[in-house]
This record gives C-alpha cells, structure tokens and sequence, in this order.
C-alpha cells in the first residue's frame, strides 16, 4: 500500500481494516461519505471495515433492496448505510427521507450517489474507489464543503 495523503494505491483486502480507520481518523467531522466505484470495486466491503473501525457490532450487509440500513457504534452513536443501485429515479429516495438521514448528523455512507445528484448535501466526503487489479484498489478522498473542493 502506497498512502500519498488522502490518496490509498495498491490497497489489498489485507490492508483494507488499517486504511479504514485512516479514513475515520480523517473525515471524523464530515457526516455524509459518498462512495464511487464501479460495479465490483469494493464499495461494501469498505463500508465493513469502516463499520469495524468504528465499534459497529451489527452484520454489515449490502442495503441493494431495503435502500437504507441502520447501524448503531458501541458507543451508541448511529449509522446509516445507502446503496442506490436498484432506483428508479431521484424520488423513490426522496421519499424514503434521505433529507433527514442526510442532515441528522449521524454518518451517512452511500454507494451509488451518483443516482441522486440533486439529493446530495453540499458537504461531504467523496470516497472514489477504482481497480488496480483483481487483488489491489485505489482510494482516493476528497472533502467537499459546499463552497469549493479541499483534497486532504
């Protein structure tokens, strides 16, 4: 593994739980986490290791067909888990309260935000997973804040 910053290369599944908790040290103040990546790119198994940094005691699984998860830390604070993937369109989201989740202050990790463009808040982390090869990814973060663009 190669960390330049905010940016993870060659990333195994082995390396995966120690980038994890780099990533929750970082964006600790920044509740939304949108995750990018191609069908396969390892979206949900990093909101699993991010569970795990995090003290999450649940089974992490994949929201495809309920939209939205609900998770608890040990320490009580709550979590929520999106994937978009199966939508239709914007609203089937709007309609389940994303607004509220969004902006509750609880942290928000969502796969396939690129469904939901207008449903996005203006600050948030992106969270861009591509594929180095079949054993080896790349994470790339950056942190929105409604005004510009900040790479951390």
């Amino acid at each position: 593994m190669i960390n330049e910053g905010m940016v993870y290369r060659q990333v195994s599944l082995d390396e995966l739980e120690e980038v994890a908790r780099a990533i929750v040290t970082k964006l600790a103040d920044t509740p939304v986490w949108l995750l990018y990546g191609e069908m396969g790119a390892g979206k949900t198994t990093l909101v699993k290791a991010i569970c795990d940094a995090l003290q999450v005691d649940d089974v992490i699984s994949s929201p495809t067909f309920s939209i939205v998860n609900e998770y608890q830390t040990r320490g009580g604070e709550k979590l929520y888990h999106f994937d978009f993937y199966r939508i239709k369109n914007e609203a089937e989201a709007w309609d389940i309260g994303t607004d509220e989740y969004f902006y509750s202050g609880n942290r928000c990790l969502v796969e396939w935000p690129e469904k939901i463009p207008s449903l996005i808040p203006a600050e948030y982390a992106a969270l861009v997973i591509t594929i180095e090869n079949s054993t080896l990814r790349t994470i790339a973060i950056s942190v929105h804040d409604g005004k510009e663009e900040n790479r951390i």
